[in-house]
């Protein structure tokens, strides 16, 4: 059952070292304070899982979190590399970094079937691509009733969930709307599940293809207005594309990363304290 609780006891509570976590989240809704407060906390030997990685995972791997990542595409949108992403795999700094590459249909359907509790996903892909030959999780099962050959990828089942959501009401439940990823399918799919929401309110009142996780499947519900920043919660706050473009000069130089994540992320204690950082050094607000 739902607990509302502040992010910092979610995840000192709710996430361990060595967990394989997921923080998903498309193009909005991305859990960037949760990921701040994983790295304040120094969680590590993490596997970390999403579809897109993207800034907060580049600061989670340059942070030294991660021991590997399970992805389908990993960058900066619209900009480029992620430095810190490539640091590790190509240099091992600050560690080696084990990377498990999918298609964007290997792991939505990956975790369909965690979420649904059945051992594999099968599906039509990969065919022509070269991942196979790369990532021995991929495999081939035929069709007992057509013959047809399959592909076939292990049903994610993350450790923990973490996802940000516009409202919670007071008794744990969630509503999502807008552009959404695999929000609900990694929430099931996981053994516990933490929210960061925009708002938390006495009722919901969702509306057509809103998404309503309840509170019997959610571990931690936390209230962080602004908590997607640099991306955005529609309804609440704009993506700050300012930012996605300095992170590239910020992220290329070891030394310019950790001075920034000293600065905004070790040196403050929760988001708001990240975000008054982040105004002070930037003279615009985060969300």
């Amino acid at each position: 059952m739902t607990r509302v609780t502040s992010l910092r006891e979610a995840v000192r509570d709710f996430v361990r070292d060595g967990d394989v976590v997921a923080l998903e989240g498309f193009t909005h809704l991305i859990p960037h304070a949760a990921g701040h407060e994983l790295i304040r906390q120094r969680k590590s030997e993490l596997t970390l899982v999403r579809m897109t990685p993207d800034l907060v995972y580049d600061q989670l791997i340059g942070m030294g979190c991660a021991r590997k990542l399970i992805f389908s595409w990993a960058g900066n949108p619209g900009v480029g590399s992620l430095h810190r992403f490539r640091d590790a795999v190509e240099h091992g700094w600050p560690r080696p970094l084990e990377i498990e590459e999918h298609s964007h249909a290997g792991m939505a359907n990956a975790y369909v079937a965690g979420a649904s509790n059945l051992p594999f996903a099968v599906l039509r892909g990969y065919i022509g691509s070269d991942l196979p030959k790369q990532n021995d999780r991929i495999r081939s099962v035929r069709c007992p009733f057509t013959g047809e050959e399959l592909a076939a990828v292990p049903a994610l089942r993350p450790d923990v969930a973490i996802v940000h959501a516009q409202k919670a009401d007071r008794l744990g439940n969630v509503l999502l709307w807008g552009i959404l990823g695999v929000q609900k399918e990694a929430v099931l799919a996981a053994r516990r599940a933490i929210v960061t929401v925009e708002e938390i309110v006495d009722e919901l009142k969702p509306w057509p293809n809103a998404c309503v996780l309840p509170r019997w499947i959610l571990s931690a519900v936390c209230h962080v207005p602004g908590g997607a920043h640099p991306s955005y919660a529609q309804g609440y706050s704009e993506r700050d594309n300012r930012f996605y473009r300095e992170w590239d000069e910020i992220s290329r130089s070891r030394e310019t990363f950790t001075a920034w994540m000293k600065r905004h992320v070790l040196d403050t204690e929760d988001f708001e304290q990240f975000k008054r950082a982040f105004a002070a050094s930037t003279g615009r607000e985060a969300a």
